[in-house]
């Protein structure tokens, strides 16, 4: 089976940003992909603040980002960068938890200003965690995403098209991956 982690980098829940997370999430298990979602608000601060690389609170989100093919990460943007309480999380995982997985960052914003955020912020981090497959980022601004009464959420039809494309590519480049790790295996 494909394992999925997705990572939700959001301060605050219920959040726009964990609203379209879970959105990917339910479509990607459609197809089949097994997924987990884990949201670093849900660490303790004091572990993330204090540079815990040996916490408890760390051991469940290291041994699910191990095993899985593929890694979403979806944060909001604030001040024209993704969230701190991401960036503690991130700077806590081994030097290279991302190397040989398929990475797809995901961000809300409150303008499409910050859209090149994800480009010069968190793309380098990812890069220095051994990501090397970095999909597209979908950029979604706070207005194209639109919670509703019963908590599901209802996206922009511009934004939920370039959302499920970019999944399909996902979806397609993390079965690729897993595949010809499997291939390699074998002719080993």
């Amino acid at each position: 089976m494909t394992n999925i982690l997705a990572i939700a980098g959001s301060p605050s829940h219920p959040s726009r940003t964990y609203a379209i997370l879970e959105h990917a999430a339910k479509t990607l298990s459609q197809q089949g992909l097994n997924l987990d979602i884990i949201s670093v608000r849900d660490i303790p601060a004091e572990d993330l603040a204090y540079g815990r690389y040996d916490s408890l609170a760390l051991e469940k989100p290291k041994a699910l980002l191990e095993k899985a093919s593929g890694v979403i990460i979806a944060t909001p943007i604030y001040k024209a960068a993704y969230t701190g309480v991401l960036k503690a999380f991130l700077d806590l995982l081994p030097q290279k938890a991302l190397a040989g997985k398929v990475v797809l960052p995901i961000a809300t914003g409150g303008t499409i200003a910050h859209l090149l955020s994800v480009e010069y912020a968190l793309k380098p981090v990812l890069s220095e965690l051994g990501a090397r497959h970095i999909l597209s980022t979908v950029y979604a601004v706070d207005k194209q995403i639109q919670i509703q009464p019963d908590g599901s959420v209802q996206l922009d039809e511009e934004i939920n098209q370039r959302l499920q494309d970019v999944l399909k590519e996902f979806a397609l480049a993390v079965n690729h991956s897993q595949n010809a790790a499997k291939e390699f295996v074998h002719a080993g």
